[in-house]
Protein backbone atom coordinates (compact mmCIF):
# COMPACT_ATOMS: atom_id res chain seq x y z
CA UNK A 1 0.00 0.00 0.00
CA UNK A 2 1.43 3.32 -0.71
CA UNK A 3 0.64 6.55 1.26
CA UNK A 4 -0.60 9.71 -0.60
CA UNK A 5 0.69 13.07 0.10
CA UNK A 6 0.62 16.94 -1.43
CA UNK A 7 4.16 17.15 -1.30
CA UNK A 8 7.35 14.88 -1.23
CA UNK A 9 10.58 16.36 -0.70
CA UNK A 10 13.47 14.49 -1.93
CA UNK A 11 16.38 15.78 0.78
CA UNK A 12 15.69 17.46 4.60
CA UNK A 13 18.54 19.98 3.75
CA UNK A 14 18.10 24.08 4.35
CA UNK A 15 15.98 23.82 0.87
CA UNK A 16 14.19 21.14 1.95
CA UNK A 17 13.15 21.73 5.38
CA UNK A 18 11.65 24.97 4.34
CA UNK A 19 9.86 24.06 1.34
CA UNK A 20 8.07 21.14 3.73
CA UNK A 21 7.45 24.29 6.62
CA UNK A 22 6.29 26.76 3.96
CA UNK A 23 4.04 23.70 2.24
CA UNK A 24 2.68 22.67 5.52
CA UNK A 25 2.11 26.85 6.11
CA UNK A 26 -0.59 25.76 2.99
CA UNK A 27 -2.55 23.33 4.00
CA UNK A 28 -0.49 20.58 2.36
CA UNK A 29 0.16 16.95 3.51
CA UNK A 30 4.15 16.92 3.25
CA UNK A 31 6.63 14.15 3.81
CA UNK A 32 10.28 14.62 3.39
CA UNK A 33 12.76 11.73 3.10
CA UNK A 34 16.34 12.18 4.19
CA UNK A 35 18.63 9.55 3.90
CA UNK A 36 20.98 11.45 6.67
CA UNK A 37 20.45 13.97 8.71
CA UNK A 38 17.57 17.03 8.68
CA UNK A 39 19.25 20.08 8.08
CA UNK A 40 21.69 18.69 5.29
CA UNK A 41 25.52 19.62 4.38
CA UNK A 42 24.91 23.34 6.04
CA UNK A 43 24.35 22.16 9.16
CA UNK A 44 25.88 19.12 9.51
CA UNK A 45 29.06 19.49 6.75
CA UNK A 46 29.30 23.04 5.91
CA UNK A 47 28.05 26.43 7.08
CA UNK A 48 27.38 25.76 10.83
CA UNK A 49 30.33 23.41 11.91
CA UNK A 50 32.64 25.79 10.11
CA UNK A 51 31.32 29.06 11.04
CA UNK A 52 31.87 27.45 14.51
CA UNK A 53 35.46 26.48 13.78
CA UNK A 54 35.84 30.20 12.59
CA UNK A 55 34.64 31.55 15.41
CA UNK A 56 37.18 29.68 17.95
CA UNK A 57 39.89 30.52 15.31
CA UNK A 58 38.87 34.53 15.58
CA UNK A 59 38.57 34.10 19.36
CA UNK A 60 42.15 32.80 19.71
CA UNK A 61 43.49 34.82 17.56
CA UNK A 62 42.07 37.98 19.56
CA UNK A 63 43.15 36.44 22.69
CA UNK A 64 46.60 36.44 21.51
CA UNK A 65 46.41 40.37 20.44
CA UNK A 66 44.67 41.38 23.89
CA UNK A 67 47.60 43.25 24.76
CA UNK A 68 47.08 45.86 22.08
CA UNK A 69 44.00 46.72 23.83
CA UNK A 70 45.50 46.79 27.38
CA UNK A 71 44.27 43.40 28.35
CA UNK A 72 47.39 41.38 29.54
CA UNK A 73 46.99 37.63 28.67
CA UNK A 74 49.93 34.95 29.37
CA UNK A 75 50.30 31.01 27.81
CA UNK A 76 47.37 31.29 25.61
CA UNK A 77 46.69 27.70 24.27
CA UNK A 78 44.70 26.03 22.12
CA UNK A 79 42.27 22.89 23.09
CA UNK A 80 41.32 21.88 19.70
CA UNK A 81 39.44 18.79 21.26
CA UNK A 82 37.05 21.16 23.15
CA UNK A 83 36.58 23.34 19.76
CA UNK A 84 35.30 20.23 18.61
CA UNK A 85 32.99 20.03 21.28
CA UNK A 86 31.46 23.55 21.09
CA UNK A 87 30.92 22.56 17.05
CA UNK A 88 29.48 19.93 17.94
CA UNK A 89 26.81 21.05 20.49
CA UNK A 90 26.13 23.92 18.17
CA UNK A 91 25.02 21.57 15.79
CA UNK A 92 23.11 18.94 17.88
CA UNK A 93 21.34 22.21 19.17
CA UNK A 94 20.19 23.17 15.83
CA UNK A 95 18.94 19.65 14.36
CA UNK A 96 17.04 19.21 17.71
CA UNK A 97 15.37 22.44 16.22
CA UNK A 98 15.00 20.87 12.46
CA UNK A 99 13.09 18.36 13.99
CA UNK A 100 10.97 19.72 16.20
CA UNK A 101 9.86 22.29 13.66
CA UNK A 102 9.12 18.90 11.48
CA UNK A 103 6.87 17.97 14.44
CA UNK A 104 5.45 21.36 14.43
CA UNK A 105 4.25 21.11 11.14
CA UNK A 106 3.23 17.67 11.35
CA UNK A 107 5.74 17.37 8.98
CA UNK A 108 6.52 12.63 8.02
CA UNK A 109 10.14 12.27 8.18
CA UNK A 110 11.07 9.33 6.61
CA UNK A 111 14.63 8.12 7.24
CA UNK A 112 16.23 6.44 4.04
CA UNK A 113 16.92 7.09 0.24
CA UNK A 114 14.05 8.20 -1.81
CA UNK A 115 14.22 7.04 -5.67
CA UNK A 116 11.45 8.67 -7.88
CA UNK A 117 9.95 5.76 -10.03
CA UNK A 118 8.37 6.35 -13.54
CA UNK A 119 4.35 5.11 -14.47
CA UNK A 120 3.51 1.96 -12.40
CA UNK A 121 0.87 0.87 -10.97
CA UNK A 122 1.05 3.43 -8.35
CA UNK A 123 0.16 6.55 -10.42
CA UNK A 124 -0.06 6.85 -14.46
CA UNK A 125 2.81 9.62 -14.34
CA UNK A 126 6.40 9.33 -12.90
CA UNK A 127 6.43 10.50 -9.38
CA UNK A 128 5.92 7.81 -7.09
CA UNK A 129 9.05 7.72 -4.69
CA UNK A 130 10.35 4.35 -3.31
CA UNK A 131 12.26 4.70 -0.23
CA UNK A 132 15.13 2.05 0.73
CA UNK A 133 15.51 2.10 4.42
CA UNK A 134 19.11 0.78 5.79
CA UNK A 135 17.56 -1.97 7.98
CA UNK A 136 15.83 -5.17 5.88
CA UNK A 137 12.36 -3.62 6.34
CA UNK A 138 10.15 -2.92 3.08
CA UNK A 139 10.83 -0.06 0.96
CA UNK A 140 8.00 2.36 2.03
CA UNK A 141 6.13 3.91 -1.31
CA UNK A 142 4.85 7.37 -1.24
CA UNK A 143 2.59 8.60 -4.16
CA UNK A 144 2.74 12.84 -3.93
CA UNK A 145 1.04 14.92 -6.12
CA UNK A 146 3.95 17.14 -6.42
CA UNK A 147 7.73 16.30 -5.88
CA UNK A 148 10.81 18.59 -5.08
CA UNK A 149 13.83 17.50 -5.59
CA UNK A 150 16.25 18.89 -2.95
CA UNK A 151 19.31 16.60 -2.78
CA UNK A 152 22.10 19.45 -2.25
CA UNK A 153 25.73 18.55 -3.62
CA UNK A 154 28.68 16.70 -2.52
CA UNK A 155 32.34 18.16 -2.77
CA UNK A 156 33.78 17.98 -5.95
CA UNK A 157 37.42 16.08 -7.02
CA UNK A 158 40.29 15.90 -9.23
CA UNK A 159 41.25 13.03 -11.17
CA UNK A 160 44.63 13.31 -10.18
CA UNK A 161 44.10 14.20 -6.42
CA UNK A 162 42.64 10.88 -5.23
CA UNK A 163 40.77 11.83 -1.70
CA UNK A 164 41.34 9.28 0.79
CA UNK A 165 40.19 11.18 3.86
CA UNK A 166 43.75 10.95 5.97
CA UNK A 167 45.69 12.68 3.68
CA UNK A 168 43.90 13.82 1.13
CA UNK A 169 40.70 15.44 2.34
CA UNK A 170 37.58 17.18 1.24
CA UNK A 171 36.16 19.68 3.07
CA UNK A 172 33.56 17.18 5.00
CA UNK A 173 36.90 14.79 5.90
CA UNK A 174 38.74 18.38 7.06
CA UNK A 175 35.43 18.90 9.34
CA UNK A 176 36.13 15.22 11.27
CA UNK A 177 40.30 16.03 11.65
CA UNK A 178 40.50 15.49 15.49
CA UNK A 179 43.52 17.22 15.63
CA UNK A 180 45.37 20.10 13.90
CA UNK A 181 47.68 19.12 11.30
CA UNK A 182 51.50 21.66 11.04
CA UNK A 183 50.84 21.99 7.73
CA UNK A 184 48.30 22.16 5.21
CA UNK A 185 48.27 22.27 1.12
CA UNK A 186 44.87 23.61 -0.07
CA UNK A 187 44.21 23.49 -3.43
CA UNK A 188 41.49 25.89 -4.50
CA UNK A 189 41.35 29.20 -3.78
CA UNK A 190 37.67 29.21 -3.78
CA UNK A 191 35.06 30.74 -0.68
CA UNK A 192 36.03 27.29 1.00
CA UNK A 193 39.60 27.28 0.23
CA UNK A 194 39.69 30.81 1.94
CA UNK A 195 37.85 30.08 4.75
CA UNK A 196 40.06 27.46 5.77
CA UNK A 197 43.16 29.01 5.08
CA UNK A 198 41.90 31.73 6.92
CA UNK A 199 40.85 29.74 10.20
CA UNK A 200 44.28 27.33 9.85
CA UNK A 201 46.17 30.03 9.87
CA UNK A 202 44.58 31.52 12.70
CA UNK A 203 45.26 27.78 14.62
CA UNK A 204 49.03 28.23 13.83
CA UNK A 205 49.50 25.70 11.26
CA UNK A 206 51.83 26.60 7.66
CA UNK A 207 49.08 26.91 4.79
CA UNK A 208 49.80 26.74 1.41
CA UNK A 209 46.93 27.87 -1.38
CA UNK A 210 47.59 26.66 -5.04
CA UNK A 211 44.88 27.88 -7.27
CA UNK A 212 44.99 27.27 -10.82
CA UNK A 213 43.66 30.87 -12.43
CA UNK A 214 45.60 34.03 -11.60
CA UNK A 215 43.28 35.07 -9.09
CA UNK A 216 41.99 33.28 -5.44
CA UNK A 217 38.24 34.12 -5.41
CA UNK A 218 37.48 34.70 -9.02
CA UNK A 219 33.89 35.41 -8.50
CA UNK A 220 34.05 38.16 -6.60
CA UNK A 221 34.95 41.92 -7.25
CA UNK A 222 39.07 42.13 -8.12
CA UNK A 223 39.56 44.50 -5.88
CA UNK A 224 38.27 42.39 -2.84
CA UNK A 225 39.71 39.34 -4.23
CA UNK A 226 43.64 41.46 -4.29
CA UNK A 227 42.88 42.68 -0.61
CA UNK A 228 41.96 39.09 0.30
CA UNK A 229 45.40 38.35 -0.78
CA UNK A 230 46.79 40.92 0.73
CA UNK A 231 45.43 40.51 4.12
CA UNK A 232 45.93 36.30 4.31
CA UNK A 233 49.49 36.91 3.43
CA UNK A 234 50.65 39.00 5.81
CA UNK A 235 49.09 36.77 8.54
CA UNK A 236 50.91 33.96 6.91
CA UNK A 237 49.15 32.09 4.01
CA UNK A 238 51.36 31.21 0.60
CA UNK A 239 49.63 31.79 -2.42
CA UNK A 240 50.94 29.99 -5.21
CA UNK A 241 48.60 31.04 -7.89
CA UNK A 242 48.45 29.76 -11.95
CA UNK A 243 49.09 26.85 -10.65
CA UNK A 244 48.65 23.39 -12.08
CA UNK A 245 48.96 20.13 -10.35
CA UNK A 246 50.64 17.60 -12.84
CA UNK A 247 49.09 14.08 -13.17
CA UNK A 248 50.23 11.43 -11.09
CA UNK A 249 52.16 13.35 -9.11
CA UNK A 250 51.17 13.18 -5.52
CA UNK A 251 52.91 11.17 -2.89
CA UNK A 252 51.76 9.79 0.14
CA UNK A 253 54.24 8.78 2.61
CA UNK A 254 54.84 10.32 6.46
CA UNK A 255 52.60 13.44 4.85
CA UNK A 256 51.48 14.45 0.88
CA UNK A 257 53.92 15.78 -2.12
CA UNK A 258 52.55 17.14 -4.90
CA UNK A 259 54.00 18.27 -8.32
CA UNK A 260 52.87 21.51 -9.78
CA UNK A 261 53.71 23.98 -13.13
CA UNK A 262 53.67 26.93 -12.35
CA UNK A 263 54.99 29.87 -14.61
CA UNK A 264 56.59 27.19 -16.74
CA UNK A 265 58.76 25.47 -14.41
CA UNK A 266 57.65 22.33 -11.88
CA UNK A 267 58.04 23.01 -8.43
CA UNK A 268 57.53 20.01 -5.49
CA UNK A 269 55.16 21.20 -2.43
CA UNK A 270 54.75 18.62 0.57
CA UNK A 271 52.76 19.06 3.72
CA UNK A 272 51.08 17.13 6.21
CA UNK A 273 47.78 17.43 4.37
CA UNK A 274 46.06 18.12 1.58
CA UNK A 275 42.65 19.90 0.83
CA UNK A 276 40.70 19.57 -2.04
CA UNK A 277 38.74 22.31 -2.43
CA UNK A 278 37.75 22.64 -5.98
CA UNK A 279 33.92 23.20 -5.65
CA UNK A 280 30.87 21.33 -4.89
CA UNK A 281 28.94 18.68 -8.12
CA UNK A 282 24.84 18.39 -8.08
CA UNK A 283 24.16 15.26 -6.00
CA UNK A 284 21.75 13.80 -8.39
CA UNK A 285 23.03 10.06 -8.86
CA UNK A 286 20.74 7.18 -8.07
CA UNK A 287 17.45 9.25 -7.11
CA UNK A 288 15.81 8.16 -10.13
CA UNK A 289 15.73 10.87 -12.89
CA UNK A 290 16.31 8.08 -15.43
CA UNK A 291 13.04 7.22 -14.94
CA UNK A 292 11.41 10.61 -15.80
CA UNK A 293 12.08 13.54 -18.55
CA UNK A 294 13.88 15.48 -16.40
CA UNK A 295 16.97 17.06 -18.30
CA UNK A 296 20.61 17.07 -16.85
CA UNK A 297 23.58 20.12 -18.21
CA UNK A 298 26.37 19.34 -16.61
CA UNK A 299 24.74 16.92 -14.01
CA UNK A 300 22.06 19.47 -12.81
CA UNK A 301 18.92 19.98 -13.14
CA UNK A 302 17.13 22.10 -15.67
CA UNK A 303 14.20 24.09 -14.31
CA UNK A 304 12.28 27.07 -15.07
CA UNK A 305 12.26 30.11 -12.97
CA UNK A 306 9.87 28.58 -10.44
CA UNK A 307 11.50 25.44 -10.58
CA UNK A 308 9.41 22.97 -12.77
CA UNK A 309 11.63 20.67 -14.56
CA UNK A 310 10.10 18.59 -17.51
CA UNK A 311 7.80 16.91 -15.47
CA UNK A 312 5.50 20.12 -14.55
CA UNK A 313 4.79 18.19 -11.24
CA UNK A 314 8.44 18.09 -10.04
CA UNK A 315 10.70 20.77 -8.95
CA UNK A 316 13.98 21.04 -8.18
CA UNK A 317 15.94 23.38 -5.95
CA UNK A 318 19.34 24.24 -4.59
CA UNK A 319 22.51 23.19 -5.05
CA UNK A 320 21.52 20.35 -7.44
CA UNK A 321 20.33 22.89 -9.90
CA UNK A 322 23.81 24.85 -10.26
CA UNK A 323 22.56 28.31 -9.71
CA UNK A 324 23.92 29.96 -6.25
CA UNK A 325 25.33 27.07 -4.04
CA UNK A 326 24.16 28.97 -0.79
CA UNK A 327 21.57 27.65 1.88
CA UNK A 328 20.20 30.94 2.14
CA UNK A 329 19.40 30.81 -1.91
CA UNK A 330 18.06 27.25 -1.56
CA UNK A 331 15.63 28.69 0.91
CA UNK A 332 13.93 30.95 -1.23
CA UNK A 333 13.78 28.76 -4.05
CA UNK A 334 12.24 26.20 -1.76
CA UNK A 335 9.76 29.35 -1.26
CA UNK A 336 9.03 29.83 -4.17
CA UNK A 337 8.80 26.52 -5.62
CA UNK A 338 6.21 25.34 -2.87
CA UNK A 339 4.58 28.73 -3.76
CA UNK A 340 3.90 27.84 -7.45
CA UNK A 341 2.50 24.50 -6.61
CA UNK A 342 0.29 26.20 -4.96
CA UNK A 343 -0.99 28.89 -7.78
CA UNK A 344 0.39 31.30 -5.52
CA UNK A 345 2.01 33.36 -8.41
CA UNK A 346 5.40 34.26 -6.38
CA UNK A 347 7.76 36.42 -8.45
CA UNK A 348 10.83 34.86 -9.59
CA UNK A 349 14.39 35.36 -8.01
CA UNK A 350 16.28 37.82 -9.08
CA UNK A 351 20.03 36.85 -8.14
CA UNK A 352 21.77 39.89 -8.72
CA UNK A 353 19.80 40.82 -5.57
CA UNK A 354 21.06 38.02 -3.23
CA UNK A 355 24.06 38.64 -1.11
CA UNK A 356 27.37 35.90 -1.28
CA UNK A 357 29.43 35.88 2.14
CA UNK A 358 32.71 35.13 2.70
CA UNK A 359 33.31 34.23 6.48
CA UNK A 360 37.16 34.42 6.79
CA UNK A 361 39.03 37.06 8.62
CA UNK A 362 38.77 39.74 6.70
CA UNK A 363 35.41 38.93 6.04
CA UNK A 364 33.91 39.69 2.83
CA UNK A 365 30.70 40.38 1.19
CA UNK A 366 29.02 41.38 -2.02
CA UNK A 367 25.65 41.86 -3.82
CA UNK A 368 24.58 42.26 -7.66
CA UNK A 369 27.62 43.21 -10.36
CA UNK A 370 31.27 43.15 -10.16
CA UNK A 371 32.77 46.33 -11.42
CA UNK A 372 33.91 44.17 -14.52
CA UNK A 373 30.41 42.31 -14.79
CA UNK A 374 29.33 46.05 -15.28
CA UNK A 375 31.22 46.91 -17.95
CA UNK A 376 30.73 43.91 -19.63
CA UNK A 377 27.01 44.18 -19.74
CA UNK A 378 27.70 47.43 -21.44
CA UNK A 379 26.98 49.82 -18.18
CA UNK A 380 28.50 53.19 -17.99
CA UNK A 381 29.51 53.10 -14.64
CA UNK A 382 30.50 55.09 -11.22
CA UNK A 383 32.51 54.33 -8.51
CA UNK A 384 32.56 55.11 -5.18
CA UNK A 385 35.12 53.19 -2.44
CA UNK A 386 35.73 54.47 1.22
CA UNK A 387 38.30 52.59 3.48
CA UNK A 388 37.57 51.36 7.52
CA UNK A 389 40.48 52.99 7.98
CA UNK A 390 38.88 56.16 8.19
CA UNK A 391 35.73 54.77 10.29
CA UNK A 392 36.11 55.24 14.20
CA UNK A 393 34.09 52.33 15.46
CA UNK A 394 36.81 50.63 13.42
CA UNK A 395 39.75 51.80 14.97
CA UNK A 396 38.02 50.75 18.41
CA UNK A 397 37.65 47.60 17.16
CA UNK A 398 41.55 47.52 16.11
CA UNK A 399 40.06 46.18 12.90
CA UNK A 400 40.96 49.11 10.13
CA UNK A 401 41.86 47.10 6.73
CA UNK A 402 39.31 46.68 4.07
CA UNK A 403 36.61 48.96 2.68
CA UNK A 404 33.58 49.26 0.37
CA UNK A 405 32.85 49.63 -2.77
CA UNK A 406 29.55 50.92 -4.32
CA UNK A 407 29.29 50.72 -8.26
CA UNK A 408 26.55 52.83 -9.69
CA UNK A 409 25.17 53.36 -13.55
CA UNK A 410 25.90 56.66 -14.57
CA UNK A 411 22.88 56.65 -16.30
CA UNK A 412 20.12 56.36 -13.56
CA UNK A 413 22.25 56.30 -10.70
CA UNK A 414 20.95 52.97 -9.87
CA UNK A 415 23.26 50.63 -7.75
CA UNK A 416 24.38 48.08 -9.55
CA UNK A 417 26.52 46.31 -7.31
CA UNK A 418 28.07 46.59 -3.68
CA UNK A 419 31.59 44.69 -3.03
CA UNK A 420 33.08 45.04 1.15
CA UNK A 421 35.80 43.60 3.15
CA UNK A 422 36.79 44.00 6.45
CA UNK A 423 35.12 43.43 9.84
CA UNK A 424 31.79 42.36 10.16
CA UNK A 425 30.79 42.90 6.62
CA UNK A 426 29.04 39.71 6.55
CA UNK A 427 26.10 41.39 8.60
CA UNK A 428 26.22 44.56 6.85
CA UNK A 429 25.73 43.12 3.79
CA UNK A 430 22.05 43.27 4.31
CA UNK A 431 21.81 47.05 3.65
CA UNK A 432 23.44 46.77 0.31
CA UNK A 433 21.03 43.61 -0.37
CA UNK A 434 18.00 45.90 0.89
CA UNK A 435 19.09 48.50 -1.21
CA UNK A 436 19.39 46.44 -4.29
CA UNK A 437 15.79 45.34 -3.83
CA UNK A 438 14.63 48.50 -3.35
CA UNK A 439 16.32 49.73 -6.83
CA UNK A 440 17.95 52.63 -4.45
CA UNK A 441 20.50 55.34 -5.44
CA UNK A 442 23.81 56.03 -3.73
CA UNK A 443 21.99 59.06 -2.59
CA UNK A 444 19.06 57.53 -1.28
CA UNK A 445 21.87 55.20 1.16
CA UNK A 446 23.78 58.36 1.61
CA UNK A 447 20.75 60.08 3.69
CA UNK A 448 20.24 57.05 5.78
CA UNK A 449 21.43 58.28 9.00
CA UNK A 450 23.90 55.60 10.27
CA UNK A 451 24.91 55.81 14.24
CA UNK A 452 27.98 57.25 15.14
CA UNK A 453 30.14 55.07 15.95
CA UNK A 454 29.58 52.59 13.71
CA UNK A 455 30.78 50.25 11.26
CA UNK A 456 27.50 50.70 8.66
CA UNK A 457 29.12 54.61 8.72
CA UNK A 458 30.72 53.39 5.74
CA UNK A 459 27.93 52.69 3.86
CA UNK A 460 26.82 56.51 4.08
CA UNK A 461 30.12 57.43 3.30
CA UNK A 462 30.82 55.15 0.17
CA UNK A 463 27.68 56.52 -1.05
CA UNK A 464 28.78 59.54 -0.82
CA UNK A 465 31.92 59.13 -2.77
CA UNK A 466 29.77 58.11 -5.58
CA UNK A 467 29.96 60.97 -6.45
CA UNK A 468 33.09 62.66 -4.68
CA UNK A 469 30.98 63.70 -1.42
CA UNK A 470 32.47 61.82 1.07
CA UNK A 471 32.88 63.80 4.55
CA UNK A 472 35.45 61.93 6.28
CA UNK A 473 37.89 60.70 3.36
Amino acid sequence: MATEYDLAVLGGGTGGYVAAIRASQLGMRVAVIEKSKLGGTCLHKGCIPSKALLQSAQVYRQTKQAATFGVNTNDVTLDYERILARKDNIVQTLHRGVQGLMKKGKIDVYAGHGRILGPSIFSPVAGTVSIEHDNDEENTMIVPKNVLIATGSVPNSLPNLAIDGEFVLSSDDALRMQKLPESMIIVGGGVIGIEWASMLCDFGVKVTVMEYLDTILPTEDASVSKEMEKQLTKRGVQFIKGAKVLAESLEIENGVTISAEVSGNVEQFSAEKLLVSVGRKANTNNIGLENTDIELDHGYIQTNDYYQTKESHIYAIGDCIGNMQLAHVASHEAITAVEHMADLHPDPLDYEKIPACIYSFPEAASVGLTEKQATDKGYDIKIGRFGFQAIGKALVAGETEGFVKIIADKKNDDILGVHMIGPHVTDMISEAALAKVLDATPWEVSQTIHPHPSLSEIMGEAALAVDGLQIHG
